[in-house]
């Protein structure tokens, strides 16, 4: 999927667009999956508004956007059990972090039309740090997206700050870090954006008609162990390619709501 020159791209600013991981027949099954998801989560009356909380925008405007985002997909539906472990993305993720590849944890973000939050400029470090930095994310795209209803924004080479102090739960400092100053990702549906989790990254509201739609996985080496064990998923500790080198058993607090 990859070339050389893509993983020197990769290791040099800290993200990476691939075109095309995914088939338009893959893409219309997730893109299912996750409307199903929300009204199943509807229905249960577990359909929160996931849309961050602080002064980046203000008040008045944010309690009128929407945000939708639901953890561990792959227990959910099937189809995201085979996404996450597809072998165009096994193929990507050997290349940038090595050959054993472990999942982390999975999510879905959705920008509803017209009313989809930004999310603030921020690392993904301070959710789930890490000794060796390995953790990347892997945003699939499920709509073709651009500014207008709000695409991923990176710094490149943000990696190479190493973590940086977060305000909020947790965002940087709009002031200094407002999303303007990232490079946009427009990408194509079944494109994914791989980037680092120290590389500073957001995005503005959805301002269009269209909705945007994103799942995400989030992909460690199992030899690199976590600072604190801040987050901690059901599905956590799958081998998507290669072998973890130790035996260890995972042990997830779990609470069950139906």
């Amino acid at each position: 999927m990859i070339s050389r020159e893509d993983v020197e791209f990769y290791n040099e600013n800290g993200y990476l667009l691939v075109r095309g991981v995914f088939s338009t027949e893959e893409v219309k099954e997730m893109q299912y999956a996750v409307e199903r998801t929300i009204a199943k989560a509807a229905a249960a009356k577990q359909d929160a508004n996931h849309t961050w909380q602080g002064d980046y925008i203000p008040q008045d405007e944010l309690k009128k956007l929407v945000l939708k985002g639901f953890h561990d997909l792959q227990f959910h539906d099937a189809c995201f059990t085979r996404a996450v472990a597809h072998p165009r993305m096994t193929g990507v993720l050997t290349q940038l972090i090595g050959p054993n590849v472990q999942l982390h944890h999975t999510k879905m973000l959705v920008k509803p039309a017209e009313q989809g939050a930004a999310f603030p400029m921020h690392q993904d470090y301070p959710y789930f740090p890490h000794d060796r930095h390995t953790m990347l994310a892997a945003s699939v795209h499920l709509d073709d997206a651009d500014m207008e209803n709000g695409c991923l924004c990176v710094v490149p080479a943000s990696h190479k700050q190493g973590p940086l102090p977060h305000v909020g739960r947790y965002y940087l400092d709009h002031r200094d870090y407002p999303v303007s100053m990232g490079t946009p990702c427009p990408a194509s549906a079944g494109d994914v954006l791989f980037f680092n989790y120290l590389t500073i990254h957001g995005s503005d509201r959805n301002k269009s008609s269209r909705p945007r739609r994103n799942v995400l996985f989030q992909y460690r080496d199992p030899a690199d162990p976590p600072s604190r064990e801040t987050h901690i998923d059901w599905g956590m500790g799958m081998m998507v390619a290669g072998e973890d080198p130790q035996y260890r058993q995972y042990h997830a607090k779990l609470e069950l709501n139906v």
